[in-house]
Order: C-alpha cells, then structure tokens, then sequence
C-alpha cells in the first residue's frame, strides 16, 4: 500500500455534520480489548496532529500557509470528535485507564519487537517495563475502590505484576534526554515508529493531567498525579528521538505519513466491522491530508515527497496483539537499568552522586508518601496479599512476595562515586 498513489478528494467536501460526528459508542461490556486500545490510540494520534498544526502555525508568518493548515486541522479536530465519541458513558476514568496502560505496553512491545535501530529499540524496551508496572499499580488501586479485577478489562492479553517499581521511575530531568535520530539514515520503521510511540505516550500523559483532580478519592488523585509525572519524562524520553533538523513542511508531511499509516493498520487488524468502517473512512481522509501536505511541501520548499519519504509503501501492518513472553524477557534482563544522560546503565553501577540518586532523595524522601507504593500496601492490608494476574511467577525474584511492595528494585544500590 502506497498512500501517495491513492487520489485524494477535496478536503472540504470530507467535511462532517454534527451527525456525522455522533457515532454509536462501544459496548464496555463487550468490546475486544484491542479494539478499545486501538481507539485509543487514534485518538492520541489526532490530538498530536492536532497540536503540531497549532504550533506550526505560531511559527509562520504566511496567512496563505495558516489557512491551508486550518483548514486540515479543523478536520483533524472532527476526527478526534468522532473518535473520542466512541467512549460510552458508563465507562469510568479508572476503567478507561487499565486499557490506556494495556495500549502503552502491548504498543510499545509491537513497535519494539519490529525496530531495526538498536538504540531506539532499547528506549521502548526500557519505557516499557515502566507502564507495565503503572498497569499493576492501577489494577490495584481498581481492586481496592471497586473490587474489579482488572484482568477481565484486558481480556487476559497482558499480565497485570510488579515490572519495575514505580517509585525508582523518578529520573532527574536531565536523563530523560535522548539522542536524535537522523531522518537521513533512518529506516522508514523507524521515523514511523519515533512518531507513533510519541503520540501515544503524550496522549497518556494528557490524559492523566486532566483527569486526576475528577478521581473520587485523594489516594487515586494522587497516584494519577505521580504516574503523570512518570508519562511526561516518556514524552521527553521519547520525543527527543525525533530528528529536530526536519523542516515545519517535512514534519507535516511525516506526521500525515504516519496518521495513513495507523488507520490503515487499524482498518487491517480490526475486528469490530462498524470500527472498521470508521477507520476506512479517516483513512481516506488522511489521504487527502498527506497529499496536501506534498503539494504544500512541493510549493514552499520545492521538494517532492519522495526526498523526504523515499519509499512511500507502508511497511507491515501494525497489530497490536498480546506480548506476554517479550514483557517477560524484557523485565528479566533489564528491571534494574536506569537512565543515564543519553544511555541506560543497571543501577548498581551508578556512583552515589549521580544525578538519579539526587532526585531520588528530593521527590521518594519518605517512601511511606509515595502513593504507587502506597496503594500496594492498602491493597495488601486489606486483602493479606496484592492483586495481580500472572501466567507464571515472577521473573524477578525479588518481585515475587505478594505481601509486602519492594521500592528496591531499579532504585536502591549504588557504588561509591570515583570523585569520592
């Protein structure tokens, strides 16, 4: 599949009603965990096209521009509309939630296991064991407020169990700071993939900002609030991948490139024929976006599509599907790295006086305060042990006792610092 060969349509004339706008929303109690996931992930997708439109437009000067990018991103917001309309109301926040961190992991996994730069795909792999580990932490928290068990949310796709602990998230700023990748030299997987995983953390980040203070109780309030903080360091962490020497038009034409991309993906994996057909119809209209941002990059800059995207075919479909055995390895071989600067290093090898550790005794200074600890233990005071959803044990062994949260893992040892 080529988009660039398609024939677009005029974009006014793919222009929606209120009508058109106003879908039957999903049945909660019925909808296959994907299917939501990939609703989702749509939506994060058109909020990010929606946002760099807006700052693409701070940043001109030419009205003539301004308008052709109004008038896409008016479309854009109509596709978030319809899509973001897809939620029922009798889903709550926190429901909503379990399916954002089952998106986060099995996504990131997906993009992971089909990644040819080795150093991008370590930066999934080790943001990875993080949302696996907010998953835990929400469950918990569902079980204690409404005694769901959040394995049925997730259809039994993704294991629910400590990956590494939230609290030893908490990384100065400077660490979440990655090195770009080249658009030069990057594989087409690769620019996809940098864009993609951006939205969708983003998407969770905002998310999680904007509902915390609408959580019923103080506890859940807070722990939104400290896994927020843990999905803007993501955002960070993954944002920087993107190459920042592309031009305004080079990066429109990417991130319509990628929006193709993903309903395309999404109309080829779907299950929900009345989904499906919602994301056949964005995907036509992502057509004639991407066309449009060819025609404007051929007008301002005088440059084809082909000499910022080569080879126009979109590679494999992305399916997201279960990853129990690459989470189970990832975590086996990589809980106790942290960031380091532009690279991760095990915890253990880092000096006493490295910026992680300085952090560290500011934001956790009493572990008892930090709330994705304390929400274990209120679990496990209640019930005698957590709650999760496991295929086997543990790989860590030091994650395996049920009756007590370890804030060690991935946080505690330490070497003395060679200044010292």
């Amino acid at each position: 599949m080529n988009p660039f060969e398609l024939k677009p349509e005029k974009i006014e004339g793919l222009l929606m009603d209120w009508q058109d706008m106003s879908p039957i929303p999903y049945n909660a109690r019925e909808i296959d965990p994907y299917t939501k996931t990939r609703i989702i992930l749509m939506n994060g997708t058109e909020f990010e096209a929606v946002w760099f439109s807006h700052q693409f437009t701070r940043h001109t000067a030419d009205n003539d521009l301004r308008r052709a990018l109004a008038l896409m991103r008016r479309q854009e917001q109509q596709q978030q509309k319809l899509i973001g309309a897809l939620k029922p109301l009798d889903e709550n926040i926190l429901a909503h939630t379990i399916s954002y961190e089952q998106l986060a992991i099995d996504l990131t996994a997906g993009l992971a296991k089909r990644e040819d730069n080795p150093y991008v795909k370590q930066a999934l792999d080790f943001a990875l064991l993080e949302d696996f580990d907010h998953l835990y932490r929400y469950a918990d928290l569902m079980d204690f407020d409404e005694g769901i068990h959040a394995e049925e949310l997730v259809g039994r796709y993704t294991e629910i169990m400590p990956g590494r602990p939230t609290i030893a998230h908490h990384r100065h700023p400077y660490d979440s700071v990655n090195y770009p990748i080249l658009s030069q030299s990057a594989s087409p997987v690769t620019k996809l993939c940098a864009n993609i995983i951006t939205a969708a953390e983003q998407q969770t980040m905002n998310y999680y900002m904007n509902v915390a203070p609408f959580y019923p109780n103080a506890y859940g309030r807070r722990l939104y609030r400290e896994i927020a903080m843990v999905e803007e360091q993501h955002v960070t962490h993954y944002g920087s991948l993107i190459d920042p020497n592309q031009t305004w038009l080079e990066c429109l034409l990417n991130h319509q490139y990628a929006e193709c991309f993903l309903y395309w993906s999404a109309m080829e994996t779907e299950t929900d024929r009345h989904i499906r057909e919602i994301w056949s119809r964005m995907f036509h209209m992502e057509v004639s976006h991407l066309h449009k941002a060819a025609e404007l990059l051929l007008a301002y800059e005088g440059r084809t599509w082909q000499q910022v995207i080569p080879d126009g075919a979109f590679p494999a479909p992305l399916k997201l599907t279960s990853n129990i055995d690459y989470v189970r390895g990832i975590l086996k071989d990589t809980v106790t790295l942290t960031a380091d600067r532009e690279s991760w290093t095990p915890v253990d090898q880092m000096p006493e006086d490295a910026d992680f550790f300085h952090y560290q005794s500011i934001v956790n200074n009493n572990v008892e305060t930090v709330q994705s600890h304390d929400i274990i233990e209120r679990e496990i005071q209640r019930e005698g042990i957590d709650y999760r959803f496991e295929t086997r044990e543990n790989p860590i062994k030091a994650l395996r006792n049920r009756k007590s949260d370890n804030t060690e893992v991935g946080r505690e040892c330490r070497v003395p610092s060679a200044t010292k």
